[in-house]
């Protein structure tokens, strides 16, 4: 594999997670796709798609907390479940992320958008929402590497409803709203008098480009971590977008997020540092129930693509995700790749990006997917299989074609779900993913071999506290922790 010039300046990196968008709905991953993401299509011309990119998990803090620290999100106190915007901080103190990384080899570092893992809101009561608005946030981005922060606390359906200026509330919630329903949700709770949830992605979307205006022209490489908020609920269109797939909102809201990908492509255009700017785009898991899948099949779309499930379930539908790399001063335009990868891998790329290694206390299931944008295979020894997690917190493992699944059902919210809809059903299932990539004929009784071994192997990972080559590390859980090794064991 090519060095990584260190001649040239360091590459400026901005990705782009959107919250909730399935494979299905880029139309050059999905060909049968209803309506077409013009701007997300050419940043794949220009550079690399793949097609078996996986969330870490089928919900979105999890997800998040992978991206940025490279472990699997069941190695931190939150086993199953997403947090909610007055919860506490899902990533340890002291543990490295991607942008404490880049910041100590020197980049710029900001984050624009949702937030969702936790920090201390300052407290005037026992109360969740007794939150006093007038004081510092502690343990948020700012505490996490990140320079700069401007953003929402946790989902837009989700209060408080105010923006988060590094550590502070731009302005004081004054007021209560009593929430929305249909494909507008939100939920009820405090909002400021600067916040309306309709302005929030083109507000969110300003302040990302002018952060690229403010370092465009500087002699210091930046990293821009831009988590959009859609289009996760409420799926809320602008006029200039409503209508425009010939779907549903949710159609309409995708290209919304295809124009906000277009608006930064411009920006760096204008600026001239297109080429030498890492773009990634991706999503934190798939399309949520809350897009209507009735409607949108009447229309010919399928967010999931060929896939089963979706958001919340460990089938592929829950975590495929769509993932595009451009980097025109490395990656050769307008190339795929089907090889596995996981959005943990972040940290382990950057890192040889910049030519650091890691410690043994850092990204222990994350891999370096550099050797694939320089067109070679990855390195087999170091992840074996890739593991997946649900909602309910049920633990899948891939390797190779096969995918062996430690439940009954969805694990998350498509039929059959857990509980009743899973009474009769084989407790285990494995799929050849090879010949039925929509997991329907269960083989758990026909390859006993490979359902012990890979077993065995997830229960490695576990018992490691990594998935890749290193010292073994602690996960943290205490009670929680005994809770999630029974989900993995219960069906052994």
């Amino acid at each position: 594999m090519p060095e990584v010039s260190r001649s040239t300046p360091p590459p400026n990196i901005i990705y782009i997670l959107a919250d909730d968008m399935g494979y299905g709905d880029i139309s050059c991953l999905n060909p049968s796709a209803a309506f077409q993401t013009p701007h997300l299509d050419r940043l794949a011309a220009g550079g690399l798609r793949f097609t078996d990119a996986h969330a870490s998990s089928a919900v979105c803090t999890p997800s998040r907390y992978s991206i940025l620290t490279g472990r699997y999100n069941w190695r931190s106190w939150l086993k199953r479940g997403v947090t909610i915007g007055y919860s506490k901080p899902v990533i340890e103190p002291g543990r490295m992320t991607v942008a404490s990384l880049l910041k100590s080899q020197g980049y710029a570092t900001g984050c624009i958008g949702k937030w969702h893992l936790g920090w201390t809101w300052p407290k005037t009561g026992e109360a969740e929402d007794a939150v006093d608005y007038t004081r510092p946030i502690p343990d948020g981005p700012t505490s996490h590497g990140f320079d700069t922060f401007y953003g929402i606390s946790a989902s837009l359906d989700m209060p408080p409803y105010v923006y988060i200026e590094n550590d502070r509330p731009t302005a004081i919630p004054d007021r209560f709203t009593p929430g929305s329903t249909g494909k507008a949700y939100w939920r009820e709770g405090s909002i400021a008098p600067d916040f309306k949830h309709e302005t929030v992605l083109p507000h969110l979307t300003q302040k990302a480009l002018e952060f690229i205006d403010q370092h465009a022209n500087g002699t210091t490489p930046f990293f821009l971590y831009f988590p959009l908020p859609a289009p996760h609920t409420p799926i809320l269109p602008t006029p200039a977008f409503r209508g425009k797939s010939g779907t549903n909102e949710y159609g309409d809201f995708c290209l919304q997020v295809d124009d906000v990908v277009g608006q930064v492509m411009a920006t760096l255009d204008r600026h001239g540092i297109t080429d030498n700017t890492i773009l990634i785009f991706t999503s934190d898991n798939g399309c949520s129930p809350a897009a209507d899948f009735a409607e949108l099949a009447r229309c010919g779309h399928n967010p999931s693509h060929i896939f089963r499930g979706h958001k919340a379930d460990i089938y592929e539908g829950g975590h495929r995700v769509p993932l595009i790399v451009r980097w025109p001063a490395r990656i050769k335009s307008g190339r795929k790749t089907d090889e596995t990868v996981c959005l943990s891998d972040l940290l382990a790329t950057c890192a040889e990006i910049v030519g650091s290694g890691l410690p043994d206390n850092a990204g222990e299931d994350s891999i370096s997917n550099l050797p694939l944008w320089d067109g070679n295979p990855l390195n087999g020894a170091l992840r074996e299989a890739t593991v997946h997690h649900s909602i309910d917190g049920s633990f899948s493992i891939r390797k190779g074609h096969w995918k062996l699944e430690m439940c009954a059902g969805s694990g998350g919210w498509s039929s059959p779900r857990p509980g009743p809809e899973c009474d009769g059903l084989p407790p285990i299932q494995l799929y050849d993913l090879r010949m039925d990539i929509g997991e329907r004929k269960n083989l758990f009784r026909e390859h006993p071999a490979i359902v012990e071994s890979m077993k065995a192997l997830l229960t490695l990972y576990v018992e490691q506290g990594r998935s890749t080559p290193g010292k073994p590390q602690g996960n943290a859980g205490g009670t929680s922790w005994n809770e999630l090794w029974w989900m993995l064991t219960r069906n052994s």
